[in-house]
């Protein structure tokens, strides 16, 4: 889906960060490996319980960890723009190969498949995408200066610097930029292709009421300048999740759709205190969040006094 092209010609002049933008949480936790190590950051005594009972643990914590079911170039095609990328260096890898993570890490390489979205963005010149690395857990100074330098190549002038002074959709296809590349990291610092981090508004809650809440408050205190994700996903707690072994953040996630849904579709985005710009869920594919996103955007067009009067 083509859908930032499609957009009504008045948008192209509004800045990115007003506009409606659909996300993707975890975007790569599609391709989770089951039988992989945990990463470093986990507690010693979670380790140890994976190791007495790893039968027991890993289907749990595939369930559990898994928040999306369609592979990056299906989730650019729904109309995914922005991407949640949690990268990764494997404890005691010789190579320089980068995963992605979400407790376990993934099969696919980190570098493998930005290149898949560097050839989808090849055919559909007019779409811009923003990838959130983040987290890094395990990469050295020289790992990063050999990944940076590695997005540098792949996307070359794909990338939009951060001194680039308008962001709007006509702007970036004039200077042929498609690429908006946030690194969360201080080594990212003196290279003008990457952002720096973006915020992330995470409840850190299980039911839909409790992130509505959260979202509500946060929005009470006033959107930030630039880009920032509103985050639907929900999360539960370990101990919830030992007494409800046969759900999953699927079946978590499906059951809170509607009341989320709801309370979406009455969202503006915009340069008011209370907008919204990047709205990021789990399981983007089988759930409409891109298509009730996008329709956001119709709320910025100008409005004729009669349509004033047809309202």
């Amino acid at each position: 889906m083509d859908w930032m092209s499609a957009l009504p010609e008045e948008l192209w002049n509004i800045p990115l960060t007003n506009l409606a933008i659909p996300g993707s949480h975890d975007a790569m936790s599609y391709c989770l490996d089951i039988n992989s190590p945990l990463v470093p950051s986990e507690s010693e005594f979670f380790r140890l319980l994976d190791g007495l009972f790893h039968c027991f643990t890993r289907p749990v914590i595939f369930r559990w960890t898994t928040t999306q079911d369609k592979s990056i170039e299906e989730q650019l095609s729904m109309g995914i723009r922005f991407f949640d990328l949690r990268i990764a260096h494997k404890p005691n890898d010789s190579s320089s190969d980068l995963y992605f993570t979400h407790i376990i890490y993934t099969h696919l390489i980190v570098l493998e498949t930005l290149s898949s979205v560097a050839t989808w963005l090849d055919s559909h010149p007019k779409e811009i995408v923003i990838l959130a690395c983040c987290n890094f857990e395990g990469i050295d100074d020289n790992l990063h200066k050999a990944f940076i330098f590695s997005l540098k190549k792949l996307f070359g002038s794909k990338l939009c610097p951060q001194n680039e002074s308008v962001l709007t959709l006509r702007s970036l296809w004039a200077s042929g930029y498609q690429v908006i590349l946030s690194y969360d990291s201080n080594i990212a610092v003196g290279h003008q292709e990457l952002w720096p981090a973006i915020p992330y508004w995470w409840a850190n809650k299980r039911t839909a009421q409790e992130v509505i809440s959260y979202l509500d408050w946060n929005k009470g205190l006033g959107r930030p300048e630039g880009f920032f994700v509103s985050g639907l996903n929900l999360t539960a707690d370990r101990c919830y999740i030992t007494v409800n072994l046969k759900q999953s953040l699927r079946t978590l996630t499906f059951s809170n759709w509607e009341c989320l849904r709801k309370w979406l579709e009455k969202q503006r985005p915009g340069s008011d205190p209370k907008s919204l710009n990047i709205i990021a869920g789990d399981f983007v594919g089988p759930l409409p969040l891109c298509s009730v996103v996008i329709a956001l955007n119709q709320k910025l067009l100008r409005r004729t006094p009669s349509d004033k009067k047809s309202t």
